[in-house]
């Protein structure tokens, strides 16, 4: 196993509802009870509005653009995407919120083309359309022969690990929580008898220690294990004291990457233990194009990772992160600038990494020079 390495592919958040949704094959009910947009349909012209005409209806495959590519060429694993949006039909519209996601069940492909391992589901968006949705959205999903993690229909299916093998014999335990920093209401989370989401109320250490016993009652020698974690604000660079102590606290209990997400933009990458922490992925498929308000975070840039691990250790031995630009609701590769403009801002916030740029504008991080402290 000595030299043996694993890769994943990890992104941020894929919200393949609301407008996407509009564009594709067999669209949903536009209707939205937003406070400024009622009709999903205006998310579409605002990408229009600043990138130029969409195509109707659009392949599967064109809101996911060069990142398929990208994938094949990468060769990873695992594939894990945080879905963030309600797979169903119901019209039952989750009151008290300002935002609702749905895709219709029938648009699946547009899921599905990307051959995903796992979909997390532990997140602010899944639940949106009441149990009924969340119960479909789960329907539709495993019909389809994907995997989830972070949602399910009682608490021990939502809290449970995803276990992909691989060659050597080893597994890859996917776990996924959904805390109440990123918006997910009390009430959504999975009990006994009711569907939900696996939920954390606070980033403290007893919610830690409890993550950690799951990780421990299920993890062999030869496993690595992914903790995804929705978690944080929407936007800004600084990580909260709690969000990191929860981070190191599943580290120094198992586990090997820490995949955060919610932020709508690329937030700190880690290096804790020789352990990969990212505190936020950013969005990474989106209705958001044409939006204004935070332009200073660049919400456009969307990154697709690979992390690269030993097999034997869980070590990181090198991340790939690939920088693409949301153009006309599909990814296009970013222009060097724009790459340039990343590597300085995440050189500039992460911790305990080294960021290169490579030859073809992938930014690359290798084993750690320092290592972040407790």
């Amino acid at each position: 196993m000595s030299g043996a390495t694993v890769t994943l592919f990890v992104c941020g958040d894929v919200m393949l509802g609301r407008g996407v949704d509009q564009i594709l094959a067999r669209p949903g009910d536009p209707e939205l009870r937003e406070g400024y947009v009622t009709d999903a349909r205006a998310y579409v012209s605002m990408a229009e509005s600043v990138s130029g005409p969409v195509p109707a209806p659009v392949d599967p495959s064109w809101p996911w653009g060069e990142s398929l590519r990208l994938m094949e060429a990468n060769g990873p694993d695992v594939r894990i995407v945080n879905l963030e949006t309600s797979v169903t039909r119901s019209d039952d519209f989750e009151p008290g919120k300002a935002v609702h996601y749905r895709m219709h069940p029938a648009n699946l492909p547009a899921l599905t083309v990307a051959r995903p391992d796992v979909c997390v589901l532990a997140n602010n968006h899944v639940r949106d359309f009441g149990r009924a949705g969340l119960r479909e959205t789960l329907d539709v999903l495993h019909g389809a022969g994907l995997r989830t993690a972070g949602a399910g229909r009682g608490a021990e299916e939502a809290y449970a690990p995803v276990a992909l093998p691989l060659p050597h014999g080893g597994r890859v335990l996917v776990f996924a929580l959904g805390a109440a920093t990123s918006g997910i209401p009390a009430s959504w989370a999975a009990t006994s008898d009711l569907p939900g989401v696996a939920y954390v109320p606070e980033l403290s250490p007893a919610t830690a220690a409890a993550a950690v016993r799951r990780i421990r009652r299920v993890k062999r020698p030869g496993d690595l294990v992914v903790v995804s974690v929705h978690w944080g604000s929407n936007w800004g660079y600084v990580v909260p004291r709690d969000q990191r102590r929860f981070a190191h606290a599943l580290v120094d209990g198992g586990a090997d990457v820490v995949h955060g997400h919610s932020s709508h933009h690329p937030r700190p990458v880690e290096v804790y233990r020789d352990r990969l922490i990212l505190h936020g992925c950013g969005d990474f498929i989106d209705d958001y194009e044409g939006i204004p308000g935070y332009e200073q975070y660049r919400d456009d840039l969307r990154i697709a990772y690979f992390v690269r691990l030993a097999a034997d250790t869980g070590a990181l031995t090198e991340l790939r992160m690939v920088p693409l630009l949301a153009r006309r609701m599909r990814l296009e590769h970013a222009p060097a600038e724009d790459r340039s403009w990343l590597h300085t801002t995440l050189d500039r916030i992460s911790q305990g990494i080294r960021l290169t740029t490579g030859a073809d504008g992938t930014l690359v991080g290798s084993a750690p020079a320092t290592r972040a402290t407790p």
